[in-house]
């Protein structure tokens, strides 16, 4: 059974990357707009630097505090004009968007001055995967579409500056292809089933396999794994997370 988000929000990792996107933050601005608000945990701490914040999620946030307006909405469609807020704040959100460059777009519209991003650096989704019971298809880990490194965030948001950029934790997890195979011939078991997002197909929830697994299976997931661990073994660390803070030197209209 994973851990609860509030002791998620506890951990050494989450609390760094957290320091440093409020580190990051413009501290001479009104108003923010924080796409994917979840439980409000960063909403509730923009409202130290923000006069406005509005927290935004796919279903009205349920989350009630002072400072805080609620609202349901799409990142690929926001319902908001050009330049309304001065700065956008998106952290743990753009991983999950199939609709990438539509959701970018968006983000940058909305903006008068600065664009906060924070998501994965140089994730391979190879590794966690997932089966889902229902349909039977793989499912990257925690549901991200996505993957991410410095260039591919400059042409995402071709249009703004990049005023800093910075890098919070360590990972140097790698799989290849045929650890990739033989796992998923083995049925994913080691899968992020934990996870709350569910099947990115059929929208099922993501669950272990129950029982105790045929000979194959078990022989498939033990050579994958050390494939996996040599692969891991050769390859060099990098950041966890990758945080940037984008400027608009012009307004610019959708």
């Amino acid at each position: 059974m994973g851990i609860t988000i509030e002791e998620y929000r506890q951990t050494e990792a989450e609390q760094a990357r957290t320091a440093d996107l409020l580190r990051l933050l413009p501290k001479n601005r009104q108003s923010v707009l924080d796409i994917g608000a979840r439980d409000g945990h960063f909403s509730k701490l923009l409202t130290q630097y923000f006069g406005r914040v509005v927290a935004l999620d796919l279903e009205k946030p349920p989350f009630a505090f002072d400072g805080v307006e609620t609202v349901a909405g799409d990142v690929t469609a926001l319902k908001f004009r050009d330049n309304e807020f001065d700065c956008v704040f998106c952290a743990e959100v753009l991983e999950h968007v199939p609709n990438l460059e539509t959701a970018c777009r968006e983000i940058a519209r909305v903006a008068a001055h600065e664009v906060l991003i924070g998501v994965p650096y140089r994730q391979d989704t190879r590794i966690g995967r997932t089966t889902c019971r229902q349909c039977g298809n793989v499912n990257p880990p925690w549901g991200h579409v996505n993957t991410f490194d410095e260039r591919k965030l400059k042409a995402l948001f071709a249009g703004l500056r990049v005023a800093e950029v910075s890098f919070i934790g360590t990972n140097r997890e790698a799989s290849n292809a045929l650890a990739t195979f033989l796992m998923d011939l083995a049925g994913n078991p080691w899968g992020t089933y934990d996870q709350e997002e569910g099947c990115i197909y059929c929208g099922a929830p993501l669950l272990a396999p129950a029982g105790r697994r045929s000979l194959i299976s078990r022989v498939l997931s033990t050579t994958a794994s050390s494939l996996v661990q040599i692969q891991t073994a050769l390859t060099k660390p990098h950041g966890n997370w990758i945080h940037v803070l984008f400027q608009k030197d012009r307004p610019v209209s959708g």
